[in-house]
């Protein structure tokens, strides 16, 4: 018995350390978020023989909804991701904004009764994101009906203090060539921020996410746009140096609803 626990000391202490997990906070570290007015971004997933149904029903009550807070815009996703997917941007002054306008909405029976109870079957999954406006942006409105573009954008940890000048060269580049207008830059702070990603040499980062909302006048003004912005030295320039910092991107392309304020 001696002999054998001599021999299993020894295979033990031969044995190389286990790799250690290493895990970088992403805690922003960039300016204070001292303005409470947030951006809840909602996402439905619908059943695909139910889309028209439960956007018809949308537009005929969303004035119901409209009574309780203010819609920033309703558009129905057309490609970049999962079909048959709807987004809705609400505005909030603040959490305490959003509880009774949640505790009304609760209490409407006309709303409960003609929207909510006979569209839940049709929806497959929701899905809510609190999301902020960087410091140096404010919502814009474009001159006239078009399309939308929201990219997401997961950036490495740190925060805004390791790529928030570079990650806003790279937009404002974009907004100085003219091609598409720019709506809104949004950081999450409930939602995907902080998921954990594994990286090289067995560590987790905690990415950050950032949202750009875009619009222009037709796609192909859009794609015209982007040929014009790969040939422009200033664009690939401050690009490269935001892409430094960057995990992973997805295009959405967003067709406005009838009734979206943003159209």
């Amino acid at each position: 018995m001696l002999a054998l626990r001599s021999v299993l000391a020894r295979a033990l202490a031969a044995r190389p350390p286990a790799p250690q997990v290493q895990v970088c906070s992403s805690f922003a570290t960039g300016p204070r978020q001292y303005d409470g007015t947030f951006y809840e971004f909602r996402t439905y997933c619908l059943k695909p023989s139910k889309m028209n149904e439960f956007q018809e029903n949308i537009k005929k009550n969303i004035h119901l909804r409209t009574a309780h807070s203010e819609l920033v815009g309703y558009w129905s996703q057309e490609f970049g991701g999962r079909m048959n997917k709807v987004l809705h941007i609400w505005k909030y002054d603040n959490f305490a904004h959003r509880t009774e306008v949640r505790k009304a909405v609760a209490k409407d029976k006309e709303w409960q009764e003609q929207f909510l109870i006979p569209n839940l079957p049709l929806i497959d999954k929701q899905e809510c994101e609190i999301n902020y406006l960087v410091p140096w942006c404010k919502i814009e409105k474009p001159p006239k009906e078009g399309v939308y573009e929201l990219v997401t954008f997961q950036m490495k940890p740190g925060g805004p203090a390791v790529w928030g000048d570079a990650f806003q060269k790279a937009v404002k580049v974009h907004v100085a060539l003219g091609y598409a207008k720019l709506i809104g830059v949004f950081h999450s702070e409930y939602g995907v921020l902080n998921r954990a990603v594994p990286c090289s040499l067995g560590s987790v980062w905690f990415i950050s996410v950032v949202h750009v909302l875009w619009w222009n006048e037709s796609l192909d003004s859009r794609a015209a746009g982007r040929h014009q912005a790969h040939e422009d030295p200033r664009v690939v320039a401050a690009v490269r140096e935001s892409a430094n910092f960057l995990v992973s991107q997805q295009n959405m392309h967003l067709i406005p609803a009838s009734f979206s304020p943003l159209k």
